[in-house]
This record gives C-alpha cells, structure tokens and sequence, in this order.
C-alpha cells in the first residue's frame, strides 16, 4: 500500500497534479492530524514497462518513478549483468550450452533494498555485486550472454514473477514486447549514441572506473547492434510504446512527462 506522510496541506491548497501531493508538507492551521492518502484511483496497480538502449536514462526515470509511486522498481539490466559477472568469474565458456545449463542452476538473483537510497540492488548468490556488474569488462560481454536462449529463459522467468502482482516499474530491452507485452503502460526511451556515450564516460569517471569516451562509445555501438539483431527477444519498439528521446530534456521532464502517462493508465484500470 501507499506509504505517506501525514498531515498534507488543507484540501484548498493542494495543487491539481498527483504527484505534487507526493512530498512531506507541513500541517496547515487547524489540522487535525488525520492525514489525507494518495488520490484514491492510485491505490490501482499497473505494469510500466520501460524499453531502450543503453545510457538512454531508462534506469534513473525508471528509479524516479517507481518512488513517486511507491511501485517495486526492477532493474533487468542488472540480472543479466549479474549473469554475466558469474560466468566471467567461474570462466564458464557461455558458447557451450551444456556449461551455460549447468551454471545457470548455480545463480540465486535478489534484489534487496539499499540503506543509503532505499532502492532495489542486485545481489548474486547472497552477495551484493551493484558497483562490479556496472564494470566495462561486464559491459563488453552482457549482450551476447543476454542473447542466449537459456539465460533469457531463465530470466524471463524470474522477472515475469516479479511482476504478478503488478505495481512495479521495470527496464530492460524487452519488457513490452517479450516480458510483459500486455503492460499497461509501455515506453520506449531513446537518445542519440553522442549523447549516451557522454553520460556513460561521466558515470564510469565519478565511480572512478578507467576508461575513454571512445572506448565508451565502440561498446555502445557494439551493444547497440547486438541487442537488436539477436535472434531471442531482440531489442525493438513495441506497436503500442510511447517513444520518448532523452537527448535534449532534463531528468525532471522525462520524469513529469511519464508521471503524466502513468497517472491517465492508472485512472482506467
């Protein structure tokens, strides 16, 4: 259920959108105390899938937007990152199918909520590994795991549980047209590669991770290709996503922007 914080702004001075009523208000005179909840059509639960490629700003509108509206946010991109990170530690040669069944029977995925930001983080057989699968190592190698038959399966899987419930926010390359292709409400984010390529390079030297902006650029390019010719689930726009391009707007607009979206599916339902 909603989790707010009580004793919101009288009635009269609240602003029309939802979401300005998401944020801790002081009480207004005369208050008394009772606490007003979250716009009733909101106790709905929808499915918001989010689609695109990297560095487009899925993961960050994805985590705002989950906590606007209190939904479960899962990071898809992170469990098969994670995948990839074991394979790479156990040196599993991911061409062999055999080596590929065995070592999938051995990966326990969780996310469990972080203390510092209260959002979801991947943990791979009991071990947080958030900070090791953002790597370039695991980077260059995530596609063409992502594009095995059995890895997808067993993530597909994983994730389509995630979300029975609904009431989650999740990115990924095929959210709306694999995983949950009857989503209530489907975007498709894009950007173009310069821009992806500089807010990558700027992610990996603030974590203090080595790497040039042309090297940045290749694997994006080459994750780029790869995504969207694999022959399982390949990356694409779903018929019925709303596309949305990062390249020239603020954080704050793509949020308000699907905050808006998600607010008209919620009120069908």
């Amino acid at each position: 259920s909603f989790q707010f914080i009580k004793n919101l702004r009288s009635r009269k001075n609240r602003k029309r959108n939802w979401q300005d009523t998401l944020c801790v208000c002081p009480p207004s005179e005369g208050d008394s105390g009772g606490g007003i909840t979250a716009p009733e059509f909101l106790m709905n639960k929808i499915i918001i899938a989010i689609d695109g490629h990297s560095s487009c700003g899925k993961s960050t509108v994805a985590k705002a937007l989950a906590r606007a509206l209190n939904y479960t946010y899962i990071d898809t991109g992170a469990m098969y990152r994670a995948i990839t990170l074991y394979f790479l530690q156990q040196k599993i040669d991911y061409k062999n199918h055999e080596a590929v069944a065995h070592a999938l029977k051995q990966i326990h995925l969780s996310f469990i909520k972080s203390d510092s930001d209260d959002m979801p983080q991947i943990h791979l057989n009991g071990m947080n590994v958030e900070d090791l699968v953002r790597s370039l190592e695991v980077a260059g190698h995530v596609s063409a795991v992502a594009a095995i038959p059995d890895v997808r399966k067993f993530a597909v899987k994983q994730q389509q549980e995630m979300g029975k419930e609904k009431g989650v926010v999740m990115d990924g390359r095929d959210i709306g047209t694999t995983v949950f292709p009857d989503a209530e409400l489907k975007i498709y984010m894009t950007a173009s590669p310069e821009v992806r390529a500089d807010r990558r390079y700027k992610e990996l030297l603030a974590a203090n991770k080595p790497a040039t902006l042309k090297d940045v650029y290749n694997n994006l390019m080459e994750r780029d290709e790869q995504d969207s010719t694999r022959s399982v689930s390949p990356l694409r726009k779903s018929i019925d996503a709303i596309e949305v391009d990062t390249s020239h707007i603020t954080r704050e607009q793509q949020l308000s922007f699907i905050l808006n979206l998600a607010e008209e599916r919620i009120k069908k339902i």
